[in-house]
């Protein structure tokens, strides 16, 4: 009897060893997953915010474009306008 007592006193020490080493692999996974969360949300800004600093590029890109086609078309119509009064002399 008391050899059965030694293996079972034995056995739950080995248990209550394997519960500690789960627990501490669970502390380590869930700050491993913190971290990775964290580094998530910390590049999702990132894009965030260059993706607004590409919409402001592109919306002034496109502003300048309409500008030069805006001078363009002035100067195609006084090329017309000169055109038009040099063939009528």
């Amino acid at each position: 009897m008391p050899h059965d007592l030694d293996y079972l006193e034995k056995r739950v020490r080995e248990l209550e060893d394997k519960l500690l080493q789960l627990r501490l692999s669970r502390r380590v996974l869930m700050l491993l997953l913190e971290r990775q969360e964290q580094e998530k949300a910390s590049f999702l800004e990132r894009l965030e915010r260059e993706n607004r600093r590409l919409m402001r590029t592109n919306y002034q890109y496109a502003q300048s474009l309409r500008q030069k086609n805006r001078q363009i078309h002035e100067l195609e119509s006084r090329l017309q306008i000169i055109s038009g009064e040099k063939s009528g002399h």
